[in-house]
């Protein structure tokens, strides 16, 4: 798979709390769909034949009243119906014009059915009669046809806007439990995430996790992730304390060594490689203090034009070193000032010793910086033949020389390590790349004051 595929792949995944949501989600509405499915289906047959049985009531107890009552009680019959029961009586004609009762829908259907076997085969259940809506019932007296019309709305189900209603509150509340319980269930691991990456950065202080928590899995793992951590941080502060040790303790005998040489040794040629090798050994045991310097800095607003000039100052006279600077804004950044000052004056000596330009002894050094948003750019650049960039990621690993080209001179190997980790102390960036144009490009992102 190449990098772009990857990258492709990364954009479009999502976290664990978003996909634990919408799997939830997905369940509870499907459920909730399936038994608002089933509730209908249940709820048709009963409340058909609820229907049909009051309205054949209603039909059987004004077809009685009307057969026992003689004209002039008919009459008042028949407007007390009207202005009390909403029940009108009404002749049938021949010609009149109806539609059947909700012929496409399954209860009007079911209803209609039950309303003819209750009533009798003559019986018509209508919608609406001669374009007037209501529930219209044909029926009989004596051998006259009539029409019974009664307020449908006594008799219509609930409708479909009252189900919407219902199914929307229901995947509302649905979604929201799925949020609260998704939230629940990342929340051990968003603060084991969290733990880890700190653990990562070395601060290891703020990688507890809590070991009182109610679930028995996710306590273990807390548990079983504090004591490695704290493994880690002793085995972190073994080295460091080991890494001093002894680069404290060769300091002495190299003190000495170097003085008798240069009180013993009669060959002054002899002489000055042998005084060579010990600066070089006390320049490397500076790399080892460095590297085991404590990981947490106090950041502060600091001018980085401030901080150049400062390291400038000690190799601008070396006839080695051709620097340019351009600052652009003059950019003030959060950092420390002495791990900074450390920083630059590491890459300036990595360019002067790896950075030359071809065939000439000098090493051409661009330092350049611009602010951008919430961050200042800053760029220290050589001339010098670059390296390949298979090991491009590899050049801040301790220890790691690269290859001979740039690796002539010897060293402990730790300057851009140290400076790697340095910047990510001080909340930036470190990237190595090959320039366009020739040379090693050190890439530095701080953040603006």
């Amino acid at each position: 798979m190449t990098q772009q595929a990857r990258g492709a792949r990364a954009r479009v995944s999502l976290n664990l709390f978003w996909r634990t949501f919408f799997l939830l989600a997905i369940l509870l509405i499907g459920s909730i769909l399936a038994w608002l499915q089933t509730l209908r289906a249940l709820e048709l047959e009963p409340r058909a034949l609820h229907t049909a049985q009051q309205i054949a009531s209603l039909v059987n107890l004004s077809r009685a009243a009307l057969l026992h009552a003689d004209g002039i009680a008919r009459l008042s019959l028949i407007k007390t119906m009207a202005d009390q029961e909403g029940l009108r009586i009404l002749p049938r004609e021949p010609n009149d014009q109806f539609e059947m009762f909700e012929a496409d829908n399954a209860l009007g259907q079911r209803v209609t059915a039950e309303v003819i076997e209750r009533l009798g085969p003559g019986t018509v259940v209508a919608q609406r009669v001669n374009h007037e809506p209501g529930l219209w019932v044909g029926f009989e007296i004596n051998g006259d046809s009539n029409w019974l019309l009664m307020d449908r709305a006594r008799f219509s189900p609930a409708s479909g806007r009252t189900w919407l209603i219902w199914m929307i509150t229901a995947a509302v509340l649905s979604l929201a439990g799925a949020a609260a319980i998704a939230r629940l269930i990342n929340k051990p691991l968003q603060q084991l995430s969290f733990a880890a990456n700190r653990v990562r950065d070395g601060d290891f202080a703020a990688s507890h996790l809590d070991e009182q928590v109610a679930t028995s899995e996710i306590r273990e793992v807390n548990i079983g992730f504090n004591r490695m951590a704290e493994k880690l941080a002793k085995v972190e502060q073994d080295r460091a304390i080991m890494l001093a040790g002894i680069s404290h303790d060769l300091r002495p005998p190299l003190a000495r060594l170097r003085l008798e040489t240069e009180m013993s040794v009669a060959d002054t040629d002899a002489r000055n490689h042998m005084v060579a090798d010990i600066v070089q050994l006390d320049a490397i045991i500076d790399k080892f203090l460095d590297y085991a310097r404590p990981d947490h800095v106090q950041l502060k607003t600091v001018r980085l034009a401030d901080v150049v000039e400062s390291c400038l100052y000690g190799v601008q006279d070396d006839p080695e070193l051709k620097i340019h600077v351009s600052l652009q804004d003059d950019p003030h950044v959060l950092a420390d000032e002495v791990e900074l000052a450390r920083v630059l004056s590491n890459l300036i000596e990595n360019a002067r010793r790896y950075g030359k330009t071809p065939d000439t002894p000098v090493s051409v050094i661009e330092i350049a910086a611009r602010a951008r948003e919430e961050w200042v750019l800053l760029k220290v650049r050589d001339h010098g033949p670059g390296v390949p960039p298979d090991i491009l990621a590899d050049l801040v690993k301790p220890f790691f020389r690269g290859d001979a080209a740039r690796t002539h001179a010897t060293g402990a190997g730790l300057g851009l390590s140290i400076v790697n980790k340095t910047i990510q102390r001080m909340g930036g960036m470190f990237v190595l790349a090959n320039s366009s144009t020739g040379g090693l490009a050190a890439h530095i992102k701080l953040q603006r004051a």
